[in-house]
């Protein structure tokens, strides 16, 4: 992303280890880059639409979800509450602070759903899919085979 020279990149997540080792790597193979880390949870809306006032970004990419099957099978409320209500939060936030384009990592297993895994990514795609009939905002949904400990269907 940074080798297309945006002005500044903002990294949300709510790991803290995970963001300081991000932003690391960032730092080393971009050293002038502008990047901003922010500790946050998608699920915690008033953070969330904190940083995009703040920020106002123009382009957003949501790839925060739960990607271990297994886990994901045995904690079924929590993958959807952060894959589902997680995207809605941030998809509809962006919307409403005015995010040009919005784009939305899934999974090949939102095709044909067998799993919980599937079913709140799909459910997840469908709310950008709504959101994007009544908004400026441009909704895009990518799928890769980026769950962990799954075979293809």
């Amino acid at each position: 992303m940074l080798r297309y020279g945006p002005k500044r990149l903002v990294l949300f997540e709510r790991n803290e280890f995970n963001l300081y080792q991000i932003q690391m790597n960032l730092r080393e193979l971009f050293p002038g880059a502008d990047v901003r880390p922010v500790i946050g949870d998608i699920l915690y809306r008033p953070r969330l639409e904190e940083t995009l006032a703040q920020y106002r970004p123009e382009v957003v990419f949501h790839a925060a979800a739960y990607k271990h099957v297994p886990l994901m099978e045995s904690n079924a409320v929590e993958a959807l509450r952060n894959n589902t209500l997680g995207t809605w939060n941030t998809a509809y936030l962006s919307a409403v602070h005015g995010v040009q384009k919005f784009v939305m990592v899934s999974t090949d297993k939102a095709v044909r759903s067998t799993n919980i895994m599937g079913v709140s990514k799909r459910l997840a795609e469908m709310v950008c899919q709504a959101l994007g009939r009544t908004s400026a905002t441009k909704f895009v949904t990518v799928r890769f085979g980026n769950v962990l400990n799954s075979v293809a269907a």
